[in-house]
């Protein structure tokens, strides 16, 4: 491997509610193990200045250090790659050697990393010069060949490094690309080589469900491209304008809940509601739509609802809960099943009772609560057939998705007879 020199500082750039261009919001310098942010007085002087995240990073003068246990303030890592992101870069610096990620500090991630990055933030050498690190036009079948030389752990081509480079600033494990068409933007997922079974189609249907449930749901398109998958999800924090592309601010929920990865396990849709209750904009409509998405996870098998797939937008004052994203049912053995995040006390099991105990803290009654449920799983069922003929579902993947991911035996155990019932 080649030395580099670590990077120790990058100036955060920052597109402001309603503007197409960004302006420079500070300075985040390494100091020892932790990343400490500046903003600028430039910044600070503007009227239509807005924190970054608060109470994370207030609108203030002088040094502000991530909190206790973290090393970079969530509203900034949220910004950062992720697995996937981090195996893209590492293959365009490193090679095809050793692709640990550890291999890179944060730093150097951040301004390695595309500049069309989720969210309104961006990361940058100067402090008044904003050049952004964008790919080459490329298609869906370019793209695809890109991400799967970089899962081989193959070096590669200059024109395919390009083609593939916005991926690098995307967060999630799985190979990933964006793509703009006409006015929209999208990102683009792709099988891996390590699938077990029809990951994309099984989000793809997740999603299609999840919006005929009533769900708030970012839309989604399915593709079938030089013999495989995709499904090509719309970017919601993004809207075209006369001038250019408006970026919208976004926490995830780890940030809201103050959290790195490493503690990840103690986030809690109980805490999650109470956040909600107390900082969102419409918090009682938030709540229901938040309890629809957990019991609609439990449904389709979704275990993977971690703190990282939970989102707000955030415009300085209010956080407002983003569509969902990320709706992908897992496979599994056994029926007995726990979700990634805790629902109620230390219960995490993915059971549809466990949601019914919950539902105060989501300001539902339990009869409120089962109408819920009760719709979800009749829904799913009247649309299940036609949803998987849009995405061409073999017979052989229908029987292994109904009743081991969408509505395994295991959701129904424990609760009352009218929901029991459905099983």
């Amino acid at each position: 491997m080649t030395s580099r020199k670590a990077v120790d500082e990058t100036y955060v750039w920052i597109w402001l509610p309603g503007e197409t261009k960004p302006v420079v919001a500070g300075l985040l310098s390494r100091e020892t193990d932790r990343l400490i942010f500046n903003y600028g007085r430039s910044y600070l002087e503007r009227n239509n200045a807005i924190p970054i995240y608060e109470p994370e990073l207030p609108l203030m003068r002088g040094a502000i250090p991530p909190a206790t246990g973290l090393n970079l303030a969530g509203a900034l890592r949220d910004a950062a790659p992720d697995a996937w992101g981090r195996r893209v870069i590492l293959n365009r610096l490193v090679g095809a050697k050793d692709m640990d990620s550890g291999m890179l500090d944060e730093l150097t991630y951040l301004i390695e990393s595309g500049s069309d990055r989720i969210g309104g933030l961006d990361f940058q050498a100067s402090p008044s010069v904003y050049i952004p690190r964008a790919a080459r036009a490329a298609s869906l079948a370019e793209l695809m060949s890109a991400a799967e030389m970089v899962e081989n752990g193959v070096p590669l081509t200059p024109d395919l490094d390009q083609a593939l480079f916005h991926g690098s600033s995307l967060g999630g494990a799985r190979p990933k690309a964006m793509i703009e068409a006409e006015d929209r933007k999208f990102i683009a997922k792709f099988s891996s080589s390590t699938d077990t079974y029809n990951v994309v189609k099984a989000e793809y249907i997740a999603m299609r469900l999840a919006a005929d449930v009533g769900l708030q749901v970012a839309p989604v398109h399915f593709r079938h491209v030089a013999g495989k998958d995709v499904i090509l999800i719309e970017r919601f924090d993004r809207s075209k304008a006369d001038d250019g592309w408006q970026r919208r601010m976004m926490v995830s929920a780890l940030t809201l809940f103050g959290l790195d990865e490493m503690m990840a396990r103690y986030a809690s849709y109980e805490e999650l509601s109470d956040i909600i209750r107390q900082r969102f904009d419409e918090p009682k409509a938030t709540l229901r739509e938040l309890f629809g998405r957990l019991v609609f996870n439990i449904i389709c098998g979704n275990t993977d609802d971690h703190a990282r797939n939970h989102a707000a937008f955030w415009d300085g004052k209010v956080l407002k809960l983003t569509p969902a994203y990320d709706i992908c049912p897992q496979n599994r053995t056994g029926n007995e099943a726990t979700q990634a995040m805790l629902i109620i006390g230390d219960n995490r099991l993915s059971n549809l009772a466990v949601c019914l105990d919950a539902a105060p803290k989501f300001l539902l009654s339990k009869i409120e609560a089962g109408e819920i449920i009760t719709h979800h799983i009749e829904t799913v069922r009247v649309r299940w057939a036609s949803i998987c003929d849009e995405a061409e579902l073999s017979q052989v993947d229908r029987k292994l998705f109904w009743e081991r991911m969408f509505l395994n035996p295991f959701i129904f155990e424990g609760t009352p007879k009218p929901i029991s019932q459905l099983a």
